[in-house]
């Protein structure tokens, strides 16, 4: 049996995803994947258990190397170790970043619709928060979304603030795209001409989908390096998200002493655990696995697209090239009167299967929802056999 196929019981632990909503409720919703971790992560950890002591633990100079290993195997990029900051998660990361770049009144930019966290960034730091919505195209029932460099260019700066931090998705979630060279290049001399930092999230960027491939932002230039803050984790990848380990990578020596003390005074420790399964993962023996997921996870993107697309008339939705999230817009099923509510709620009432609610991933996500297919395709097929019975 594929690996992957595997169905594992997860309603005995305390899983946020499979805790939140009854026992009668398949949730596809929150970004975790319901597989196991791979065997050499898996291993790290038993040693580390039956070893029995759990002290304290910072990150250590073979990490830092092998984080710095991993981006030079993947991308060809050279990054020292000392450039590598182990921090517990990328939305901390990014808060942290927020807290070095900017001053009060400063703004940040996000591109909505994007993953909530980014949304409130600017509530913790008395900034200003800036918006350069994505454009949305379709073609019959497949959309996509697309950077307007007008909209784009005309935000920053905007309300009256000085845009102190850009905020970049890239893969983005939730609409599972990835950025070609020439739209990165383009939204970086936007940023260097406005003197404006950029934090790059990229913790999807080794969850790609046929052939899809990442570029890291921080490699266009030098220029675009030295005004970047690249995150990146083994958690969606690996599936260790609750281990709580990340990493900012930062070229420019001054802004790397000013966000490791941000993170030193946020007292941003690291989980123990989370930094020998950091270890495992990015060693490169979990190589093989990852190749094997990408390929599931391919065949159940395909899978849902083809059957939304055949069998739900009046939805549309993404094709990711990244991720294992999928964007539905269901606004005619809305407007024709065949959904009451929001697509979160009357799939979760009618269909028993939860969902992300689009109106959290800011403009242009009302009447969406966020679909994680990131599971054994038996759990995908129920779910969306019920979301077709519910309208039918």
């Amino acid at each position: 049996m594929n690996y992957f196929e595997t169905v594992l019981d997860r309603r005995s632990t305390n899983s946020i995803k499979w805790k939140r909503y009854g026992e009668d409720v398949l949730p596809l919703w929150v970004a975790d994947m319901d597989f196991a971790a791979p065997e050499p992560v898996l291993e790290a950890l038993r040693r580390a258990v039956e070893h029995g002591i759990f002290g304290y633990e910072l990150p250590n100079k073979e990490l830092s190397e092998t984080v710095a290993a991993r981006m030079d195997k993947l991308y060809g990029w050279q990054v020292s170790p000392d450039m590598v900051v182990a921090i517990p998660g990328v939305i901390a990361g990014f808060n942290a970043a927020a807290r070095t770049v900017c001053t009060v009144g400063q703004g940040i930019l996000v591109q909505p619709p994007v993953y909530p966290p980014f949304l409130t960034v600017h509530n913790n730091d008395a900034l200003v928060h800036q918006e350069a919505p994505l454009v949305m195209t379709a073609e019959g029932t497949t959309l996509r979304y697309e950077v307007d460099f007008e909209i784009f260019e005309r935000a920053v700066n905007s309300k009256g603030a000085k845009t102190g931090m850009f905020l970049l998705c890239n893969p983005h979630n939730p609409t599972g795209q990835v950025y070609s060279d020439a739209e990165l290049v383009r939204m970086g001399e936007v940023c260097l001409k406005n003197e404006t930092i950029i934090c790059s999230d990229e913790i999807h960027s080794e969850l790609l989908l046929g052939k899809a491939q990442h570029i890291p932002l921080a490699t266009l230039s030098s220029e675009i390096a030295d005004r970047t803050i690249t995150l990146i984790a083994p958690s969606k990848t690996f599936n260790v998200a609750g281990l709580g380990c990340a990493f900012a990578i930062i070229f420019n020596p001054k802004l790397l002493r000013h966000f490791k003390k941000t993170t030193e005074q946020m007292a941003m420790h690291v989980n123990s655990l989370g930094l020998k399964a950091a270890q495992a993962a990015y060693s490169g023996e979990c190589d093989d696995w990852l190749r094997a997921l990408c390929t599931y996870l391919t065949g159940n993107r395909d899978f849902l697209v083809e059957y939304v697309k055949r069998e739900i008339s009046g939805i549309r939705i993404t094709v990711p090239e990244a991720t294992y999230l999928a964007w539905l817009d269901c606004n005619e099923l809305v407007r024709s009167g065949r959904m009451d509510g929001t697509p979160q709620e009357f799939f979760l009432k009618q269909a028993k299967v939860a969902l992300n609610e689009g109106k959290e991933f800011g403009s242009g996500g009302e009447g969406f929802v966020r679909l994680n297919f990131g599971c054994p395709r038996k759990t995908l097929e129920e779910a969306l056999e019920r979301m077709k019975a519910a309208l039918a």
